[in-house]
Order: structure tokens, then C-alpha cells, then sequence
């Protein structure tokens, strides 16, 4: 929802500061929380630890050391990490965003516990609070400070500073985090913390894998938009293609969220799931995965068929890199599907293969941008990405297939892929070549997006009913 707000009120190459900014910083989330939140999920369901606050209480203990540490060697070593960080200059910059990650980092602990104890309005509400916080603070300071600075100067002169620029952006941020972290002092007190030496240590041992994984992974998403100033052949556009580059990411938001959502919520259903025996534990399994693929195309049809429209969620200035939009989607659809696959390593302990995976499809991330971005430009990151996450996704299903074989109905989901294929096909290509009027493309690729959903229905043998019951019986209660 920031996204037009930036585009439109930054010049590109500052958009791409921001853009380099946020994806160092994804990449230390992932190390600030080395794999503690998913082994938060397996030792709390662990059947040796009998009481989960024992976990939760030496988790919490483990982020909050590991997260001080971190903002105090940021602020020892702040000059060259300003540097490295691409903010020469603006120290404030790096100082800010180091607090905010080291406070959200810590904060994955409380949020896994609302999950675990399954309380998914608590969780929302404090995510909403958090984001329209967020969103509120860039308002504020990137469009009304400014404002009241020419009508009424007294008002704000006292705090603000216009060539704080995109500072800004990153101390909203900074102020969402810390009213969010007040906002779990329930969560924080009314039990007896503990820190149990064993415990930890079981849990580092199960997790250190997870680390390796989720480095690897957040930097097959990120690595491009880091190296890219490097790669490119003309350093003096860096910012401004890696602007163009992370604006265009963006548009894939309807699938990232999707992708987000069902990520929160999956680890929690397949480790209550795992105590299950028989197939229906795996069925659930396998339908987790066929629904997942089914929506998000879906999603995917959606945004290619109206790209027209949803092409000006950011600035014109951007639209040149529109042709990258497929690309990423595609890539994040794949990323998800193996998320999916992510179920039989976890379960059974051995998240080392998951660290293996990971490092091939960084492997492959970095050898194709060394090899397409100096020609290709951002177009080269986005073949990168996909070709990453569709070699992992293999990976992880052929190795699976042999080490916990859950039973896909791999047929079943090909077939939908080539059914979207087809649409994919005939609303984009085929509805453009006809040369109609843009409002009857509207109608016509509206009426593409039911036959997807009719034909889900048929095969699946399924009501329109049938799928939002449990929806309706849910707001009901």
C-alpha cells in the first residue's frame, strides 16, 4: 500500500535505496532469528517437553540477547556498515533500521506463540495495528509534514527535517515496531521465565539447518537486488534499474500475501497434524498442497488479465519494467509449492536436506546473475529468481518422494497448471489481438477467470457452497 506513496514521491534511484535497504534487512531477519521459530513450533509440540512455556520462555530469552548484541555492534562498527549499506552519509539511516529488525526479530517468538495457541484474532489484530501504524507515519511525515512546513511551519519545525527524505520511511517503521512491542507485554508476563540450558541447545541443534535454509532462501529472493548494483554495466543507473526493478516486484503483492498468509498458518497445522496416524494425516497434507496451487493461480490470472489496471498501483515512471511481472509471479507461485514440500523434511528431523536445497537454489541464483544481469538488466534477476525456486521445488519433491512420500496428486496438479497455461494464454495474447474495446477485455477475461473456477469445481467435485462454509461457519462463531 506504500508502494504508490514512494514511487510517486521519490526519485527512482532513491526508491532503489529503499528497495537495497529492505532487502539487507529480510536477509537479517532470517539470521537474527536462526530457525528459533520453527523450532519453537517442534519443541512446544515436542513430547518430550511437557510444558511449552518452558520453550517459549528460553526462545524469548535467546532472541532478546542475540538482538541487543546485534544493535550494539551495529553502532560500534556504524561507519563502515553505513557504507556497506549503500547510505553514505546518513548513519541515522542504518542506526533506525538495526533497532527495528532487532526488535522484530525478537518479536517472532510472541507472534509463533499466538499461533501455537491458536488465536488468530489476536494475531491479526496486532499485525493490522502494526501496518496501518506504518502506513499512517509515512503519511504523516512524507505528506503532511511537508505540507504544514509551507502553511504552518511552527506546527512541525520543532521535529521535522526535509532532507530527511526517505529517512522517514524507515523511522515509521521504527515507531510501528516499538508500539507493537508494548503491545505484547500480555504475552511477555503471567508465567515463570526459564532458561534451559539442554533445551536450548536441542533447539540450536534442530535449527542451525533452518539458519543455513533461511539464509539461502531470503537471499534467492534478495541477492539480486543486492548484487545488482554491482552487476550492472552502467553503475551510475544502478539505482535507478534496481528502482525500476523493485517497484514492478511489487505488483505481485495479491500473490506475496497469499503466499504470507498460508505461510503462517501452515507450520502450525503440520506439526498439530503430525501426531495423526493413517492417511488422513497425509491427505490433509496433499490438500493442503493441491488447494494452495489452485488459488494461486488463480491469484495469477487475476493480476495478468488486469495488469492495465493494476499497473498504476505505481508510477508511470515504472512502467517500463511491467515485462517482469510474470516472471516474479511465477517464481513466488514455484517458491510456494515448495514451501509445501518443506512438510516431510521438518517432520521427520532432517532439516539438513532443507539447508541442502536451499544452497543449490542459491547456487543457481548467483551463477545466473553473474551470467544474465549484465546483459539482461533486472530482467536477468527475475529469470534468476524463477529458475531458482522451480530447480529447489524438484529437488525437494524427487528427494521426498524416496524419504517421507506423502502421495501428491501430481497429475491432477499439472493439469491445472496447463489449464492456466491455456487461459493465461487467451486472455492476455489472444483477447489482445482481437483488438476490442478495453471494457469488453474486462468482461471477457472476467468470464476466462469463472471457467478456471468452474473447472476446479467439476474436477473436484465441489460446490461454490461446498468452499465457503467453513468460511461462513468461522465469522458465524
Amino acid at each position: 500500500m506504500l508502494v504508490p506513496l514512494y514511487t510517486i514521491m521519490f526519485p527512482v534511484a532513491e526508491y532503489g535505496v529503499v528497495t537495497f535497504v529492505y532487502s539487507v534487512v529480510a536477509l537479517l531477519m532470517v539470521i537474527l532469528t536462526y530457525g528459533m521459530e520453527t523450532g519453537f513450533f517442534r519443541f512446544a509440540n515436542h513430547e518430550r517437553w511437557k510444558d511449552p512455556m518452558q520453550v517459549y520462555s528460553t526462545s524469548l530469552i535467546s532472541l532478546a540477547v542475540t538482538s541487543t548484541a546485534f544493535v550494539l555492534l551495529t553502532a560500534v562498527f556504524i561507519s563502515p556498515v553505513t557504507k556497506l549499506m549503500e547510505c553514505d552519509g546518513h548513519p541515522s539511516y542504518v542506526l533506525i533500521m538495526a533497532v527495528c529488525v532487532a526488535m522484530d526479530a525478537f518479536m517472532t517468538i510472541p507472534y509463533s506463540y499466538l499461533r501455537f495457541r491458536k488465536r488468530p484474532m489476536r494475531f491479526a489484530t496486532l499485525r493490522l495495528i502494526n501496518i496501518g501504524l506504518n502506513i499512517g507515519l509515512n503519511l504523516f511525515f512524507i505528506l503532511l509534514c511537508p505540507w504544514l512546513m509551507k502553511h504552518a511551519p511552527a506546527m512541525v519545525s520543532a521535529f521535522y527535517r526535509p532532507d530527511f527524505g526517505i529517512g522517514y520511511i524507515f523511522l515509521a517503521n521504527l515507531i510501528a515496531s516499538a508500539v507493537n512491542l508494548l503491545m505484547f507485554v500480555p504475552e511477555l508476563r503471567g508465567f515463570r521465565w526459564y532458561f534451559i540450558g539442554r533445551l536450548w541447545r536441542e533447539m540450536l541443534l534442530y535449527s542451525a539447518p533452518l539458519l543455513v535454509l533461511g539464509v539461502a532462501g531470503i537471499m534467492n529472493q534478495t541477492i539480486d537486488k543486492i548484487l545488482y548494483p554491482h552487476l550492472v554495466s552502467d553503475p551510475s543507473e544502478a539505482m535507478y534499474g534496481l528502482g525500476i526493478y523493485g517497484a514492478n516486484y511489487k505488483i505481485g503483492i495479491l500473490l506475496l500475501v497469499f503466499l504470507q498468509a498460508f505461510r503462517f498458518a501452515y507450520e502450525p497445522f503440520i506439526f498439530s497434524r503430525s501426531k495423526e496416524s493413517g492417511d488422513s494425516k497425509l491427505q490433509a497434507y496433499r490438500d493442503a498442497m493441491k488447494y494452495f496451487v489452485i488459488f494461486a493461480l488463480f491469484i495469477f490470472l487475476g493480476v495478468m488479465y488486469y495488469l492495465d489496471v493494476i499497473k498504476y498501483f505505481i508510477s508511470p515512471r515504472y512502467f517500463s519494467g511491467l515485462k517482469v511481472v510474470p516472471i516474479i509471479m511465477l517464481g513466488e507461485l514455484f517458491f510456494g509449492i515448495y514451501y509445501n514440500l518443506s512438510v516431510w523434511y521438518k517432520l521427520t528431523d532432517r532439516t539438513i536436506w532443507g539447508m541442502w536445497f536451499s544452497l543449490f537454489g542459491l547456487a543457481v541464483t548467483l551463477a545466473l546473475n553473474f551470467a544474465l544481469v549484465p546483459n539482461m538488466s533486472y530482467m536477468g534477476c527475475a529469470i534468476a529468481a524463477l529458475c531458482s525456486n522451480v530447480a529447489m521445488m524438484l529437488a525437494s519433491f524427487f528427494v521426498g518422494q524416496s524419504k517421507y512420500p506423502v502421495g501428491y496428486p501430481v497429475g491432477r496438479i499439472c493439469g491445472y497448471f496447463g489449464i492456466a497455461a491455456l487461459l493465461y494464454a487467451v486472455g492476455v495474447y489472444g483477447v489482445a489481438a482481437l483488438g476490442l474495446h478495453q471494457l469488453v477485455n474486462v468482461f471477457i477475461r472476467f468470464g476466462l477467470l469463472i471457467v478456471f473456477i468452474a473447472v476446479v469445481l467439476k474436477v473436484e467435485h465441489l460446490s461454490l457452497r461446498d468452499m465457503l462454509q467453513p468460511l461462513l461457519k468461522r465469522m458465524h462463531r
